[in-house]
């Protein structure tokens, strides 16, 4: 899985594995292009049209296409060599940058065109994101993995202190398409590691790849019978929604300070940059005492705490204590959720479960600065930020029953305990043949009847989760010991792959629902396929 040798526990240990590290090397420098890029399109914006509705779109119009393009990026992202994928839509950023860049060099950009190139930008993001995330359990070993999390955390946040900072010094001392050049460049250096990166050998396919569309419905099912992964999707809508004003009003408040200025703004950026490393520096510690919903408790109740702060504020040095604790608490309920995303997906489903996330996480950013920005030109920025930190709070006591981490110590990895199924050979099992009914029979005395009901209820939610689309469990009338299962999957290709995605504390679930099964014998399973589709030949008839 990884070419290093690092020992699980320490908050370094991912750095430990080669691949990791290189790759994490060349996000950071391009992260740091990325915030220097944000902070030239938002001050940009604020030169071309300095309208609170107008500047808070910028922010709308990066985060929108995560929320529409992520389900499909990630279903791209289960089913395409990932490093390749990786390359072509750099390759593509690249490109759309250094159009940005060369036209406000130009003077030649207006807002309609900067928002749309923004969009294209974001768009990009939003086809790439899964594919990144899924990447991380590649680099390091499951023991790694939430240490792996913080320090991609931290380290988009060591770029978002040093990228605005130098984004305004860039601007005042250079040009406004100054940063935009040096985003253009960052790619160049993702681009290298990745060419450089060389990932294990994907194992070798025996069925033909999922269809595009089938796989999204697939993705879709998993996530809505997926406890753990729905609580984090609601956590998330709770905290993005309303914290998104913070961000999306940022560079009205800092032109608002006296003395305002890019570098003003450069130098709020930094030090929210700041506070977001030293929140990720302290985490492992806090983590030892404190479960990750009291921690992300904790950050949701800095941020509202810093919008208040800012919205009080009258000088930029009052402004610096709400940019340190909002980085802080970022990062902390940035980080929580995350890693609760990652741990209650299995790999086979990995980025299309994490693209669900990003759409929650920047459908609520992006909805949430259209609507603080509206409400800011309606009113003031400081209402707005005021009435964005009562409703976080509000929100967070509203979903205080609802837990992180719902899948921590449960085994995701796949078991491949089910034999492949025997097939008759006059029977055409061809791929796409289906829809296939699978039946499981079951022998149960009546003292055990609801405790098997109710274990049975817990085992059609892996059915689904697998990629099953109906489910059922019947009593035999003339036999009241006899119970038949029964589930719907669209092909016997997707069957097989049923068989492969079970995870092993799939298997723990089975076990509890077949242990009040009577007999020496096993439940009896069968597989059943429906007839095979006629086509018309070229005459006519139907073959």
């Amino acid at each position: 899985m990884t070419d290093g040798k690092a020992t699980g526990g320490s908050p370094w240990a991912p750095f430990g594995h080669r691949a990791f590290a290189l790759l994490w090397v060349a996000t950071l420098v391009s992260n740091i292009g990325t915030w220097m890029h944000d902070v030239g399109a938002g001050w940009l914006m604020t030169n071309l049209a300095p309208s609170p509705a107008i500047v808070s779109l910028v922010q709308a119009a990066t985060t929108l296409p995560i929320f529409l393009f992520a389900l499909p990026a990630g279903a791209i992202a289960d089913r395409a060599d990932k490093r390749r994928f990786l390359i072509a839509i750099n390759l593509v950023l690249a490109v759309v940058v250094s159009m940005v860049a060369l036209l406000t060099a130009l003077d030649r950009m207006t807002p309609v065109l900067l928002l749309a190139m923004t969009f294209a930008i974001g768009a990009g993001t939003a086809f790439m994101a899964p594919a990144w995330q899924a990447v991380v359990p590649v680099l390091v070993p499951r023991r790694d993995l939430p240490a792996a999390i913080a320090l991609n955390s931290m380290g988009i946040n060591i770029s978002r202190a040093i990228g605005p900072a130098l984004a305004g010094l860039l601007i005042t001392a250079v040009s406004l398409a100054a940063p935009f050049w040096v985003n253009a460049a960052s790619y160049l250096v993702i681009l290298g590691a990745l060419l450089a990166w060389k990932p294990p050998a994907a194992p070798q396919r025996d069925l033909p790849p999922e269809p595009f569309f089938g796989s999204m419905l697939t993705g879709l099912r998993h996530a809505g019978r997926n406890a753990a992964l729905k609580a984090t999707m609601l956590r998330a809508f709770a905290f993005f929604l309303f914290a998104s004003a913070y961000w999306a009003l940022l560079p009205l408040v800092a032109r608002a300070l006296p003395g305002h200025g890019a570098v003003s703004y450069g130098v709020l950026l930094a030090v929210i940059g700041c506070g977001a490393v030293g929140g990720a520096l302290v985490l492992p510690k806090l983590k030892k005492r404190f479960d990750a919903n009291r921690l992300a408790a904790a950050g949701v109740l800095c941020s509202a705490t810093a919008m208040v702060i800012f919205a009080l504020a009258q000088e930029l040095l009052l402004a610096l204590p709400a940019a340190i604790l909002g980085g802080a608490g970022w990062i902390v309920v940035l980080t929580s959720l995350n890693l609760s995303a990652q741990t209650a997906l299995p790999d086979w489903v990995r980025a299309r479960g994490l693209s669900l996330t990003l759409m929650v996480f920047f459908g609520c950013m992006a909805l949430g600065s259209i609507l603080w920005g509206q409400v800011a030109a309606h009113s003031s920025i400081q209402i707005a930020l005021l009435i964005a930190a009562a409703c976080l709070v509000l929100a967070l006591v509203l979903v205080r029953r609802v837990k992180l981490g719902g899948a921590d110590g449960h085994d995701l990895s796949a078991a491949m305990a089910w034999d492949a199924p025997y097939v008759h050979e006059e029977v055409d099992a061809h791929p796409d043949r289906g829809p296939v009914m699978v039946t499981v029979t079951y022998r149960i005395d009546a003292a055990d009847m609801d405790g098997f009901l109710k274990a049975m209820h817990v085992l059609s939610q892996e059915r689904y989760r697998d990629g099953a689309h109906d489910w059922g469990i019947y009593q035999d009338a003339a036999d009241p010991r006899i119970w038949l299962e029964w589930f719907l999957l669209p092909s016997w290709a997707e069957h097989l792959r049923q068989h492969a995605r079970v995870t092993h504390h799939d298997i723990d679930q089975h076990q509890t629902a077949r242990a009040f099964h009577q007999g020496e014998a096993a439940p009896e399973v069968r597989h059943f396929l429906a007839p095979l589709r006629q086509r018309p030949n070229k005459k006519g008839s139907r073959i």
